[in-house]
């Protein structure tokens, strides 16, 4: 049989496989909120403006409401024959208030519908985002502000480089999260226009008043161009697009706890809650949740490649290829959002070792920066000259098999004869990080109050 909601062209139904690909109700149900949301604004704004009945308009409510009832109590039978959650729903709503359910479709087509549930549904997304994003900030800056004290190496290369605090380290990971929530904030700007009325690609001859479902709908204004608002993707682009780059920020992270937590290193322990034995080793303790957060950017990633490429030769407006645009943006935000839940349990589990950080701060000639800096204050000379004693100074240490602290000071003076005893102080990785005080530097009171500025903006 036809398909009674669309099929008076047709004689015959689909073939089964033509059902099967055609259906997307097996993943757009979880759209059914926005739809109803947006038919119930469509329906009181056709009752507003005299297209149909209020009676009928106020039926529509009644029914709409009770088919969001059964959905949310799992009494809701989805039929895939309807193909997605709009006739699903509008062909429930038939069965509960009969006829008049057939006049909530005029001026509307599901091209601007479809259009208005997934932007309706991207926009809660980013909120939902930007929630759970301010959360691991502050977790990250309450991280921070415990142990703005707390030394271990910081690297380049993966080289001890100097010393930095471990506060220090969390709060950079609050910036970057910071620009995440900017980009996930400019996105919804952009977003918030309403497709609502634009109908199939052309609007309606029906004089609809589209300012009205939009500011039901929390929409800033209509979308200006009807083309456009069916045919437009960018909101879910925008959103892959951020999301891939703050999965990117979450898997840095990640695989700095899978080293931090190595015996190699030592550096955090996370607990129970966050690691997994071994089916064969039974000493194993295996980051596992902090390598699964560090896995998402490739899924996430590959979902904003798909959608560019379903997107980028399609002519305007409206092609079923892009009902292939849900999957993959479903998809990229529930493994977005799980990191992110995952990754702010992770680092409110983790505990520094202050001990071996402190130790492994100390080792690699990390202060080596500290004596060139001295040397150009105490001895005015030019940086690139101190830098030169410096290195022949490091030289000489790792010859003796020393660190820089534990070397003789008639040594040093053989390179550099002005070199005085007071060198000693900045060669401990403690005046080293507390001399670090420039605006942004590493220095414990530096760290303290960003850490306590960002926990006040995070309130």
């Amino acid at each position: 049989m036809t398909n009674k909601m669309w099929g008076g062209r047709f004689k015959s139904g689909p073939a089964a496989i033509m059902q099967e690909i055609n259906a997307s109700i097996s993943f757009d149900k979880r759209l059914y909120r926005q739809d109803i949301a947006g038919s119930k604004a469509h329906a009181a704004m056709l009752a507003q403006q005299g297209i149909i009945s209020k009676s009928d308009a106020a039926e529509i409510k009644r029914g709409l409401d009770q088919v969001q009832v059964e959905i949310e109590n799992n009494r809701f039978t989805f039929s895939e024959a309807l193909e997605d959650i709009h006739m699903n729903v509008e062909q429930r709503l038939k069965g509960i208030i009969g006829v008049s359910a057939g006049r909530l479709h005029t001026a509307r087509s599901r091209n601007d519908q479809v259009a208005t549930d997934f932007r309706l549904y991207i926009r809660d997304m980013v909120d939902h985002l930007d929630g759970q994003l301010r959360d691991l900030q502050v977790a990250l800056a309450e991280k921070a502000l415990a142990h703005a004290k707390t030394i271990m190496p910081g690297f380049t290369h993966m080289q001890v480089a100097q010393p930095v605090t471990f506060g220090h380290h969390c709060l950079a990971y609050v910036e970057m999260l910071a620009r995440d929530r900017s980009r996930l904030k400019d996105a919804r700007v952009r977003m918030n226009e309403s497709p609502l009325g634009a109908a199939a690609l052309a609007g309606t001859s029906f004089p609809i008043d589209r300012a009205m479902t939009a500011k039901a709908l929390g929409f800033d204004r209509p979308m200006r161009n009807s083309m456009d608002a069916v045919a437009d993707r960018d909101f879910v682009l925008e959103l892959l697009s951020t999301a891939a780059i703050c999965a990117t920020h979450l898997s840095r992270l990640a695989e700095e706890i899978v080293i931090w937590s190595t015996a190699q290193f030592h550096f955090v322990k996370l607990s129970d809650k966050f690691t997994t034995g071994s089916s064969i080793m039974p000493q194993k303790r295996n980051a596992d949740a902090a390598e699964l957060v560090r896995a998402k950017p490739g899924r996430i990633l590959g979902a904003l490649t798909s959608l560019l490429v379903i997107i980028k030769g399609l002519p305007l407006t409206y092609s079923k290829d892009m009902q292939e645009d849900k999957e993959p943006a479903f998809d990229a935000i529930d493994n977005l959002s799980l990191a992110i839940a995952a990754t702010a349990g992770m680092v409110r589990d983790l505990e520094p070792d202050r001990d071996v950080m402190r130790r492994a701060a100390a080792t690699g000639f990390s202060t080596a920066t500290d004596l060139a800096d001295w040397l150009v204050r105490t001895l005015s000379l030019p940086f690139r000259d101190a830098h030169h004693i410096t290195g022949s100074i490091v030289a000489l240490a790792e010859k003796q098999n020393c660190d820089l602290p534990d070397l003789k000071l008639m040594d040093m003076q053989k390179i550099e004869p002005r070199i005085t005893k007071d060198v000693y102080k900045v060669l401990t990785v403690e005046a080293s990080v507390n001399s670090r005080a420039s605006f942004g530097g590493t220095a414990p009171s530096n760290v303290t109050r960003e850490a306590r500025r960002w926990l006040k903006l995070l309130q």
